[in-house]
């Protein structure tokens, strides 16, 4: 019998990285593999053949990164989020890569053009907002710096949905954005975990006497998983995101089948693979919610599975370094469930005692909070536990049972106390508060601005941060300057190495060095140029999507984000109908040019919200058809707000909206695109705004508002109204809008609105900062007319941007969470 030899008979040679190898191999997948037609090819076809000529290459780093992950056998990281919103895949590649000239020589080759083919890509529906869009940056970080980080997440079939706005309204599509494939992915099915739902709890006794629960009676699914390389910039690092699918146990029930009942046949296919299915389902309904909570289990069972698998293959069922190998690091309240998955998986599969579990679970996990809303803190009743995950639940009680003795020890007789810290709410209906649970069942906690970790501490987690002080820490939140600058912006990529040489591409505060050239009038007028051509390509996009033509050299203002009531786009929208009503009674002298962009989604259970989207649209409606605005006013809004669009939003900006109640987000990160391509804040006191505004200067910022503290003295004795009589151009607004001036023909449509503004217990306290906004938003327009100091601020904006890098916030998770050792590669 031959004897396998210790090389491989033949080896592959280095994939080439320049232009001809590209095209080349691009021409390979589009002739050879996917058999397209050499002249007639689609945009789709070469786009494919492209991304699969790049995965290529992101697969030899790939291989290299884990050969070096493996013989240093150190610690690793593995970030569990129910969102990763990607964006696009290509650009980021060819930029990490440096293969951007190259594809673009390339295509040229095949009389392509590398702008039309990097179009015909969709964003990869796996997020929804700015957690999924933070946990992007942050594996991208993570490959940059080298750091052996995993990220896993949920192969979502459709994304939360596609936005089409028809009269004014939000209509919900569905976003199949794997119908033409996805590229850039590749199945792993040597590496499938099962999943327990449903069934119960067994005590058995072992053949040495030791007892033993085990989870019997379960229906089972299947998690399959699909890895994404995800690169570094330019460092040979290629870390891994894999993304799990539910399929079932049994395709169909065969019995069933030939009896006739085809639809119970496939039941349970189809009832495994809706947890794979839409990102987010409404959990308005009991359906919903069990499906959510499905998710939230099935990601944190199969991701946990996954690495213990790889442990105990090396290691075999000695864990008692597993602690220092691992870290895991629960992206919000969502990946909960990993706290009593982990201490189920070690006892009930791997025979530990609860101590040495407990030890294990509560020094591996790591907990980011990403919200002061308690709405927003997910709770689920201890019923559907019990009925859904039976096993997870017994173990969930016992922690909260040794949790509250440990409490009582401390605080003897302090019932109100063990009431708040319970994990388990009481009430009409018992609850499970998942974010207790995480910060019960991890050694760190942090929030993701300083305002937002000092408000856990004082407010949200109070008791707990009273209990374990050193446990909860502050890591401010960042966006990776590849994506949002480097790519988003090529214009001014080039300008800033120009002036300042190309190290600001790898360590983001080299920025400062700009901030002399803000005195420069040459630069300045470099500096503009730039920003006029991106402002050209974002009024192409807003004309092309909603018809509004926007006015050339106007200052351009934006608020783009999810449309919350506490992220006050009824604010933004007020002041549009007070700027409508200076033009109208004759200020005209005195408005400055402006477009208004507003874009976002509405949850599409959130009726307010979506009355939001429409009360805005049906004001753009007016106010764009009225020949007294030309040349004035220009207010749209962009549908189906996604990555791709913020990159051309971000670079075109001239004034972030950052304009929530004080105290109610946690930090933000659009406001840091905006900041780092140049664009001036007008923001409250709340956030990464207050960040952001010490980095720039207070003078540099555009602060208007009630601060956290005082919104919470007012909130007792807060009366609207007062705001509406001691301001008339508040008046006008209100007097317009309760007239129907912008619903004519949908009377009453706008009510709602009106009451929650002028209620005494509306939480946003939107009336309350008209006034201060109004008047800082004359400053803003003031400021405008003198381009030479706007241009200026806008440089200086930059240049102070460099500490809202991702890269410096996985620093600090790593310096003081995670204590990973980079890989040293070559790239």
């Amino acid at each position: 019998m031959p004897q396998c030899p210790s090389q491989p008979a033949c080896s592959l040679p280095p994939l080439g990285m320049d232009a001809s190898s590209l095209c080349s191999d691009t021409r390979h997948y589009l002739l050879r593999t996917l058999g397209a037609e050499e002249t007639t090819s689609s945009g789709n076809s070469v786009y494919t053949a492209l991304a699969m000529t790049l995965r290529d290459r992101l697969v030899e780093g790939w291989k290299n990164t884990q050969k070096k992950v493996a013989a240093g056998d150190g610690k690793r990281a593995f970030y569990l989020s129910l969102e990763f919103l990607l964006g696009r895949t290509m650009g980021n590649t060819l930029l990490n890569l440096g293969l951007e000239d190259a594809a673009h020589e390339a295509l040229i080759q095949e009389h392509r053009d590398l702008a039309d083919i990097l179009e015909v890509e969709p964003d990869a529906g796996l997020g929804n907002g700015g957690l999924g869009r933070l946990a992007a940056c942050f594996l991208d970080s993570c490959a940059s710096l080298g750091l052996p980080v995993t990220g896993y997440g949920i192969r979502y079939e459709y994304g939360m949905f596609r936005q089409e706005i028809r009269g004014g309204e939000q209509v919900e599509e569905p976003d199949h954005w794997l119908k033409n494939g996805y590229p850039w992915e590749m199945k792993r099915p040597e590496r499938i975990r099962r999943i327990h739902f449903f069934g119960r709890s067994d005590i058995y006794t072992d053949a040495q006497g030791k007892m033993h629960c085990r989870w019997i009676d379960s229906h089972d699914v299947l998690a399959v998983p699909y890895d994404i390389p995800i690169p570094g910039h330019r460092n040979g690092v290629v870390n891994t995101l894999r993304l799990w699918r539910a399929v079932a146990t049994d395709i169909f029930d065969l019995g069933e089948f030939n009896a006739g009942a085809y639809p119970e046949a496939v039941a349970a296919k189809n009832n495994a693979e809706h947890i794979s299915m839409v990102l987010y389902p409404n959990d308005s309904s009991e359906n919903g919610k069990e499906l959510r909570l499905r998710q939230q289990y099935f990601l944190a069972s199969a991701s946990l599975q996954d690495v213990i698998a790889d442990w105990v293959a090396v290691h075999g069922e000695n864990f008692r370094d597993f602690t220092k190998r691992h870290c895991f690091q629960l992206n919000d309240t969502h990946p909960s469930c990993a706290v009593p998955e982990l201490m189920r998986l070690l006892m009930d599969d791997h025979g530990l005692n609860w101590e040495d579990a407990w030890d294990i679970t509560s020094r591996t996990m790591a907990y980011t909070n990403h919200t002061l809303l308690p709405e927003a803190l997910e709770r689920w009743p201890v019923r559907l536990f019990r009925q859904l995950l039976p096993r997870l639940l017994e173990i969930i009680l016992e922690i909260n049972g040794r949790f509250l003795q440990e409490v009582a020890r401390r605080a003897p007789g302090d019932t109100a106390l063990l009431r708040r810290l319970s994990i388990i709410e009481e009430g009409d209906e018992q609850m499970v508060r998942m974010a207790h649970l995480a910060v019960v069942g991890s050694f760190s906690v942090n929030g993701v601005a300083a305002l937002h970790t000092e408000l856990l501490c004082k407010e949200l987690f109070v008791d707990f941060c009273r209990l374990y002080p050193k446990k909860f820490n502050n890591k401010t939140n960042g966006v990776t300057p590849r994506r949002w600058l480097q790519w988003a912006n090529p214009g001014l990529r080039e300008l800033l190495t120009e002036q300042i040489g190309p190290d600001w591409k790898h360590d983001l505060e080299r920025l400062r060095d700009l901030a002399p050239a803000a005195e420069d009038a040459d630069f300045r007028t470099r500096w503009s140029k730039v920003r006029r051509i991106n402002k050209e390509r974002l009024a192409a996009l807003v004309h092309q999507h909603t018809g509004v033509t926007f006015i050339p050299d106007a200052l351009v203002d934006a608020q783009v984000k999810r449309i919350h009531e506490y992220k006050r786009q009824l604010l933004n929208a007020l002041h549009v109908i007070h700027l409508y009503d200076r033009i109208k009674r004759g200020e005209t002298t005195e408005i400055t040019p402006r477009n208004v962009l507003f874009a976002g989604k509405a949850a599409p259970g959130y009726f307010m919200a979506k009355r939001i989207i429409k009360f805005i649209n049906n004001i753009a409606n007016v106010i764009n058809h009225d020949p007294d605005t030309e040349g004035l006013l220009r207010v749209s809004f962009l549908p189906d707000y996604r990555v791709s669009l913020m990159e051309q939003i971000c670079a075109a900006t001239d004034l972030s909206e950052q304009i929530s109640t004080a105290g109610k987000e946690a930090s933000g990160t659009g406001n840091m695109k905006f900041m780092m391509n140049g664009a001036l804040t007008i923001g409250t006191l709340d956030g990464a705004n207050i960040e952001i505004r010490d980095a720039v200067g207070a003078e540099h910022f555009f602060l208007f508002g009630l601060n956290a503290q005082e919104v919470g003295q007012l909130r007792e004795h807060y009366d609207p109204h007062i705001y509406i009589q001691t301001d008339r151009d508040l008046q006008r607004v209100m007097e317009l809008v309760q007239s129907g001036y912008f619903n004519a023909f949908e009377p009453g449509i706008f009510d709602p609105i009106v009451h929650a503004v002028t209620h005494a217990h509306d939480p946003w306290m939107v009336l309350a900062d008209f006034t201060s906004y109004k008047l800082k938003q004359r400053e803003v327009a003031e400021l405008w007319h003198d381009q030479t100091e706007w241009q200026r601020l806008s440089i200086l904006n930059t240049a102070a941007s460099g500490r809202f890098s991702s890269d410096r916030a996985i620093a600090q998770y790593n310096a003081e969470i995670w204590h990973l050792q980079p890989l040293a590669m070559t790239p």
